[in-house]
């Protein structure tokens, strides 16, 4: 699920992600930089966020959950939710959170 949020002006995107429970995560075989919030004591379920863009607009995320670890056999194998009730959810916890504390 792709979304923009307005980022307080007293936190980078960075901060406002971590704010709401994501850890930074750095793709051991891509190195690339992304967010996770696990939903329990395991690495997976998690929700996992990439901060896409960032301008006088607002921040563009892409948000979705991973419910295991991916498989890579033969193509691309990714268990992701990507829309639905839950991802659709946490994604209005950030936007409240943005909310909440630009004031």
């Amino acid at each position: 699920m792709n979304f923009t949020v307005f980022v307080p002006a007293r936190l980078t995107p960075q901060q406002l992600i971590n704010r709401c429970g994501y850890a930074t995560f750095r793709d051991p075989n891509t190195r690339e930089t992304s967010y996770v919030r696990r939903l329990g004591s395991y690495f997976f379920p998690r929700f996992h966020v990439y901060l896409q863009k960032y301008d006088e607009n607002g921040l563009q995320l892409s948000l979705h959950l991973d419910q295991k670890q991916p498989t890579y056999i033969k193509g691309h194998a990714h268990s992701g939710e990507y829309d639905g009730p839950t991802v659709e959810a946490e994604a209005e916890k950030i936007r409240r959170y943005a909310v909440q504390h630009s004031r």
